[in-house]
C-alpha cells in the first residue's frame, strides 16, 4: 500500500504544478469543471495503480464507467477521484484531494486521501487504524514502507475537549436538511459550531476529531466517498445511510449515493 500513497504524492504534485499556472477549465455534460489537472492525476494513479495490482479493476472518475454487468463480478477493486473538489481547485482556495480507496466486498478497507496544498497524507485501514502526517513532502523521501509511515506518522482521532457540538457543514449553501439536524441538536442543549471544508476533507475532519458530525443531505458519488469512508471507518467512526444504521455501499448499479452521515 505504501507505493498506492507514493502514487498519490505524485499526482498531488503534477496537480500543483498545474495549480500554479492559468489553466484552462472545461465542463462536463452534468455542468461539472473538467481541468487537465484532473485527467494528469488520473493517468499517474491507474499507471502506479496497474503496477502494485495488475490484476485489480480500477473505477476512476475520469476513466471509462465499467458497465454493471462487469463491475457486478468484483469482489475487490480500487476506487478513486484523481483531483476531488475540482470547483475548489479551479477557486483556487487549496481544499482538494486525491482520493484512492480499495474496496473489498462492497465496503472501504483502505482509504488514501492526499490534499496538496495543505501537503497533508491520511491513511486509514480497518486492521491498522488511521494515520495523519502533515508537511508529508519533507518527509516523504525519508519514508521507506507503510510500516515507517504509521510510526512517523500521528494516529487519529486526536483527542480534543471542547463544550461545542462540531458540525461540517457549508455556511453558504446550507440545505434545509442540515438546517434542521443542527438546530436538533441545540435543541437537545448543546451549542453548536458549524465547520466548512471542500472535497474529501470534511470526512478527515470527523476522522480526526476536528468535527464529530459531518450530515450530507445532497447528491455525491462512489469516489467521493470511498477513501473518507476507510479513514472515518479506521478511526473508529461511521458512515452510515442517513436516518438509519446502515453503512454506505459500494459498487452499486447506479454509482450514485444516498444520502448519508458521517459521525465518531
Amino acid at each position: 500500500m505504501w507505493k498506492a500513497i507514493q502514487a498519490a504524492y505524485e499526482a498531488g504534485g503534477d496537480i500543483m504544478k498545474i495549480y500554479n499556472t492559468d489553466f484552462e477549465v472545461d465542463y462536463k455534460a452534468d455542468e461539472s469543471p473538467l481541468t487537465e489537472a484532473d485527467q494528469a492525476s488520473h493517468n499517474i494513479l491507474v499507471r502506479a495503480l496497474r503496477e502494485l495490482e495488475p490484476d485489480t479493476p480500477i473505477l476512476s472518475e475520469e476513466g471509462n464507467h465499467q458497465s454493471y454487468e462487469e463491475r457486478s463480478q468484483w469482489n475487490k477493486f480500487w476506487l478513486i477521484d484523481p483531483l476531488d473538489g475540482t470547483k475548489e481547485f479551479v477557486k483556487k482556495n487549496g481544499e482538494f484531494t486525491v482520493n484512492i480507496a480499495k474496496i473489498k466486498d462492497g465496503h472501504p478497507a483502505t482509504g488514501i486521501i492526499y490534499a496538496p496544498v495543505l501537503d497533508t497524507m491520511y491513511y486509514g485501514d480497518k486492521k491498522q487504524g488511521a494515520f495523519k502526517m502533515t508537511q508529508f513532502s519533507k518527509k516523504a523521501g525519508q519514508l521507506a514502507s507503510l510500516e515507517e509511515f504509521r510510526r512517523e506518522a500521528q494516529a487519529i482521532p486526536i483527542s480534543q475537549s471542547s463544550a461545542q457540538v462540531k458540525v461540517v457543514a457549508s455556511r453558504s449553501h446550507m440545505s434545509e436538511e442540515t438546517k434542521t439536524f443542527i438546530q436538533e441538536i441545540k435543541d437537545q442543549g448543546h451549542d453548536v459550531e458549524t465547520l466548512s471544508a471542500g472535497s474529501s476533507l470534511k470526512l478527515c475532519l470527523v476522522a480526526e476529531g476536528s468535527a464529530h458530525y459531518y450530515p450530507r443531505y445532497a447528491p455525491t458519488m462512489e469516489w467521493d466517498t470511498g477513501a473518507g469512508q476507510a479513514i472515518v471507518e479506521a478511526a473508529g467512526g461511521k458512515v452510515e445511510v442517513a436516518d438509519s444504521s446502515e453503512p454506505l455501499v459500494y459498487n452499486k448499479e447506479n454509482l450514485r449515493n444516498p444520502w448519508f452521515l458521517a459521525r465518531l
